[in-house]
């Protein structure tokens, strides 16, 4: 026999974790919740006053995001994962598009080559802006040698010039 929300005590409401709670009150109410309809009724079945509510939330969120019992549906709508099969979770939660069918093998072929030169070109995005390297000559040379002379307050070799 499951254990309802109705029979906890206020003590055990009060001792027992927000998340746990989130848990039972969906196993009662057998159907998905939104976050902050779920939060609300947890908060009110253990007593939060508005600043611990406040106080509380963004650690329930973490908590829901970690716990592996709950699975968020979308549009801020939690469930528990043992309500739904394996392949239905892909099929309801997954966003990627469907690939269309190419009528060849030649054609899909083509295609796994275009999404790696897509790849590699994003990888030759990111080089695009890196600046030109340039060949040191022996006037770039000199100029590196004063500005480092300089930069350490080196003045032995401008004497050596001057003479």
């Amino acid at each position: 026999m499951a254990v309802s929300l109705k029979d906890y005590s206020q003590d055990e409401i009060e001792r027992t974790a927000m998340i746990d709670l989130a848990n039972e009150l969906l196993l009662e109410e057998k159907k998905a919740l939104n976050f902050h309809e779920t939060f609300e009724k947890v908060a009110d079945l253990k007593g939060l006053s508005d600043a611990k509510k406040a106080e509380s939330i963004s650690q329930f969120y973490t908590d829901l995001n970690l716990d592996g019992r709950f699975l968020a549906l979308g549009s801020n709508v939690w469930g528990l994962k043992r309500w739904y099969p394996v392949d239905q979770i892909d099929e309801e939660i997954s966003m990627t598009p469907k690939k269309k069918k190419k009528s060849s093998k030649k054609d899909a072929e083509e295609e796994i080559i275009d999404e790696e030169e897509d790849e590699d070109e994003g990888l030759v995005e990111i080089f695009d802006d890196a600046p030109a390297f340039k060949d040191n000559t022996e006037d770039d040379e000199d100029d590196d040698a004063k500005v480092f002379q300089e930069g350490f307050g080196i003045e032995g070799d401008e004497e050596e010039e001057q003479e």
